[in-house]
């Protein structure tokens, strides 16, 4: 049976092994990364900019539509007015969508668009590209692609959290 090559058992065990523990320690350090990137990111701040409360929403009203490819869009409308002596450059509005039981079903942080009413429809814009000035008011509308289907129906409640002024 000279023939015949034969491998040791061990030697075959070995080389097996070494992929395996190299895909291995890859896995763990790609975790570790994530786990790591994940746990620094900056939480979202518990406590509002100090001028958000002059950035006052008003005038809220809900409604619906279908997209074109037959998706409902929920959209949030109202009037946003700046009640400071600064221009508002940027806002972000955190939105809670509760259930039955007043539970959270969804919550967004959501950046403020203005509605820019020039041309043949309403446009929503930055409010980089259309600031708010001190004492003025515009209309704005939140788009929200998918809202929960375990939420209430009520209006969600709205709170300026980030502001940017100049």
């Amino acid at each position: 049976m000279g023939g015949f090559i034969q491998s040791s058992p061990t030697q075959e065990n070995e080389t097996n092994w070494v992929p395996i523990l190299v895909g291995l320690v890859a896995v763990v350090v790609v975790v570790g990364i994530i786990l790591l990137v994940w746990h620094n990111q900056p939480k979202g701040s518990a406590n509002p900019h100090p001028y958000a409360t002059n950035v006052k929403l008003s005038d809220i009203k809900m409604s619906a539509a279908q997209n074109f490819v037959g998706a409902s869009v929920t959209y949030i409308d109202g009037t946003v007015t700046n009640a400071g002596d600064k221009t508002v450059l940027h806002a972000v509005i955190h939105v809670i969508f509760r259930n039955s039981i007043s539970e959270v079903a969804q919550a967004e942080d959501i950046p403020l668009r203005v509605l820019q009413l020039g041309g043949p429809y309403a446009d929503t814009v930055d409010l980089l590209s259309a600031p708010l000035q001190p004492g003025q008011n515009k209309p704005f509308r939140l788009t929200f692609e998918h809202v929960s289907s375990d939420w209430n129906q009520n209006y969600p409640e709205l709170e300026v959290t980030d502001v940017t002024v100049r």
